[in-house]
Formats: C-alpha cells, structure tokens, sequence
C-alpha cells in the first residue's frame, strides 16, 4: 500500500543519528522536553525526539508548533485509533500466549504483571511518536497540515497512570546472550541501534528472548509489511487531513529552521528513517502485548 502523500521509504543508506538524551539536556531543550513528556504523558523521550533535539533550531521551530496539537483532545483520539487498528491488525499474526512458558521458567503473577505494565506504557506512547514523525517528514517534503480538526485541549488522563520509571539493560550492562540478541534485532529490523521498549524490556532477559524468538520470524512476511504500510497511511490521512494546527506550524518555516543547523538532506534522511521504523515498533509492541493478553 502506497500513500498519495508519502511513500513508505527507509533510507538507504542508514542516516547518522544524534540523539541528545535527557540527562545531557539543559536550558531551553531540557524545558521542552519535560513539556512534550507532560503532554504525550510518557515517562521517556522517544529517540525520535532525541534525534531532533539535536538540531537545535529545527527541534525549537517544530515543538512550538507541535505543543497546541499534541495537547488537543483530536490529538489523543487519533493515537488511540491507530493503537486499536495496530492490535486488531496483528492478530493475523497469530501471536500465541507466552504465558504458560513464563510460568514454567519461574514467573509469578506479579512478574507478568509488570511486564504487561511496561508494555502499557509503550503501547501507548508510541502512537504519538508516529504522529510527530509523520508530521515532521509530511512538512519537510512539501505538505501541509489543513488544519481543520477540533483543537480543543484534552482534559484528564489518557495515559498510564503516572510514576512509571523505565530500567533499561543498556548493551554494556548486558551478558553475552543479550548483546547477542540486541545484534539479532538491529539486522531483523534493519536498524543501527535498539529502541528504548527493547532495552526495557530486556530487563526480564529470559522472556525477552522467548518474545523475541516467536516475533522475528513475522517481520520480513507479507502479511506484517501490509500491517506496517497501512499504520502509515493511516496516520497520513489523520495527520494531513484530522489534526488540529492552531499555531500554523507550516513546512517553509520549518525547512528554513532545519536548513540554519545543517544542510536540509541531512534532517529529510533522518525524518524518513523514524517515519518509516515506527509502524514496524507499534507493530512489535502490539504482538508482544498480545503474547501476555
């Protein structure tokens, strides 16, 4: 499935990427990254964001456009529709419960409660990633947001509840099978790093390994890639067509913003690569989750 707007594209080659995480962070970005973490209510900083962070002109421009829309309640609505088509579509993966294998290794119901809590925490979060990420490459290209969704602020809690800390086995904390199973994930997925819901999750090594075993066979086949490009399209057409854009966040002044931190090809090649990734983690996530439903 192709996009009348987007192509579906994963750069070739890879894009180097900066991420700028939140203990290195000062100042103006340090501010902006504890309002964007208020607004998706998230508990971390997508390395999507991280990556943008780095272009300081660039991520300024855009999160002062992207604020009203990321707080509005047309906003939130649009995420838990992609998060619903993701789970109803991945069951045609056929996703079996890991929870009888879990239980004889050694889980205890609490154990696979806090799993199924992590994954809470990035079933949710990732939606509105990938609404950021289509929003930035659409206005990097040439595309403009209409504008004409209901901008209205949402009131309450639509995440998890708050005070989640994510614990991530980062690859020089890891013993030699993780290491291992980290290189699996970044050539299964074609990716020159490994997402912060890995890391998380690798935190219980022994389930994230079984997890992984029994979804990465899925990821080259027709059925996933047809999951993954119509997620695509579908945030196209809300993010083009649905949202919100009170502040009139525009892609010319978001081009000319970019193009002051470094040559523009630069941040189009990176906005591709997270445009295009995001689907396949939503997807990741949804199977995972529906291992321990």
């Amino acid at each position: 499935m192709t996009h009348p707007l987007l192509p579906r594209l994963r750069p070739d080659p890879i894009p180097a990427l900066h991420p700028l995480p939140e203990y290195l962070v000062d100042g103006e970005r340090a501010t902006a990254y504890a309002a964007m973490k208020q607004a998706l209510q998230v508990p971390w900083m997508g390395v999507v964001t991280m990556a943008y962070a780095h272009y300081p002109t660039f991520f300024r421009a855009l999160w002062q456009g992207l604020e009203p829309i990321v707080l509005s309640a047309s906003f939130v609505e649009h995420c838990r529709e992609v998060r619903v088509q993701a789970e109803k579509a991945v069951l045609s993966l056929q996703p079996k419960s890991l929870a009888p294998t879990l239980r004889e290794l050694g889980y205890a119901p609490r154990e696979l409660d806090a799993i199924r809590e992590l994954l809470e925490v990035f079933s949710h979060g990732n939606q509105p990633y990938l609404l950021i990420a289509s929003i930035t490459r659409l206005l990097l290209e040439g595309g403009e947001l209409d504008g004409i969704g209901d901008a209205t602020p949402f009131e309450g809690r639509h995440g998890p509840l708050p005070g989640a800390s994510l614990v991530l086995m980062e690859a020089h904390h890891a013993d030699a099978p993780t290491r291992a199973l980290y290189a699996d994930i970044q050539r299964t997925l074609g990716l020159p790093f490994v997402n912060t819901d890995y890391r998380a999750l690798a935190r219980w090594p022994s389930y994230f390994r079984a997890a992984w075993q029994r979804l990465s066979p899925h990821v080259q086949s027709d059925t996933y890639r047809r999951i993954c490009d119509a997620l695509h399209a579908a945030v196209l057409d809300r993010v083009a067509h649905a949202l919100p854009n009170p502040a009139r966040l525009r892609g010319q002044a978001l081009r000319e913003a970019a193009a002051a931190d470094t040559p523009l090809p630069e941040i189009v090649a990176m906005a591709r690569l997270f445009q295009w990734l995001l689907p396949g983690l939503i997807t990741n996530v949804a199977f995972l989750r529906a291992q321990l439903a």
